[in-house]
């Protein structure tokens, strides 16, 4: 099947189903090999700018004409037979409204498939949706069971903790303003023996007032900005770390405070979300979880900016 996928999530749950699509967004780098498929997308967002010129940008471009640009006369060629896109959020991805506006220019008529997950069932379920609109049902059924599986290893391991002995944590998927990861990541952080209490389940991301961070007052900060990797993280944190009242917060004077590949792992609604629990469950129960941390996905963040001057 021909198949077009519009997002950096879409795109690895089709290759985690031993697909390869015809044709990527611009932002799909996973896994390695889909950065030689053709790009039907382009952003008019310089995502190599402070968080905060990128948060004005996006608002310009929400206002005028939009974030992000169809290649149509690509999508054309690609004759697709199913589109995988989103309704969750149109900063993060080309959304259903681009989408359906672009088919409308091309001659092919494809299945559109839309996306729109708030918690880790909903990823699941995706998968298993783009399983049965690619026609291999089982294979996604098959992928959903072992991903299943190793969140319930983590889970096994934390289900004991009670809630006093859990540590808050605090997880930022933006840092000017200073927004908190909403959607899944309380579940995550749950499952991962730790305590969200500034995001329930399901909740969107949203910026917050400094004055509430400070006053949960967070034993854990995890920084995992969406769409920055962990250079770009290291360049933007002093965006939180020069606020006032941060080296007073429980998480920075116990030395808790890591930085977490946000792009790929945290804010990417795909298979990868389970080795974001894994993750996060050695940072929360570093002595529940033994063995090597991944520094390609997440360092403590005097580690990382230390590596980076070095």
């Amino acid at each position: 099947m021909r198949i077009v996928t519009t997002l950096p999530s879409a795109t690895e749950i089709v290759a985690a189903l031993g697909l390869e699509p015809v044709g990527v967004s611009h932002e799909c780098d996973y896994p390695p090999q889909v950065r030689n498929i053709p790009s039907i997308t382009r952003s008019r967002i310089d995502a190599d700018a402070s968080s905060e010129d990128i948060d004005a940008q996006v608002l310009e471009a929400a206002a005028e004409d939009g974030v992000y640009d169809i290649d149509v006369e690509t999508l054309d060629a690609l004759e697709p037979e199913l589109v995988v896109t989103q309704g969750m959020c149109d900063v993060c991805a080309v959304d259903e409204v681009v989408i359906e506006r672009a088919l409308e220019g091309i001659a092919a008529e494809p299945t559109v498939l839309t996306t729109d997950p708030h918690t880790v069932n909903d990823v699941l379920e995706d998968v298993k949706r783009v399983g049965r609109a690619a026609g291999v049902e089982s294979r996604a059924e098959t992928v959903v069971t072992g991903l299943e599986a190793r969140l319930e290893t983590v889970r096994e391991q934390t289900v004991d903790i009670p809630s006093a002995e859990r540590p808050r944590v605090a997880i930022f998927d933006w840092t000017e303003p200073a927004m908190i990861a909403g959607h899944w990541t309380a579940e995550l952080v749950s499952w991962a023996g730790g305590s969200y209490g500034l995001a329930d389940v399901g909740e969107r991301s949203r910026p917050r007032e400094w004055e509430e961070i400070v006053a949960y007052d967070p034993e854990i900060i995890v920084i995992a900005p969406c769409g920055f990797d962990l250079e770009q993280t290291a360049r933007n944190c002093s965006d939180l770390t020069g606020r006032d009242g941060w080296s007073e917060l429980s998480a920075v004077r116990e030395g808790r405070v890591w930085a977490l590949d946000g792009n790929h792992y945290c804010n990417r609604p795909g298979p990868r979300l389970v080795d974001t629990c894994e993750v996060l469950a050695q940072i929360i129960q570093p002595d529940r979880f033994d063995g090597e941390s991944d520094e390609t996905i997440a360092v403590p963040l005097a580690d990382l900016s230390g590596r980076l001057e070095a």
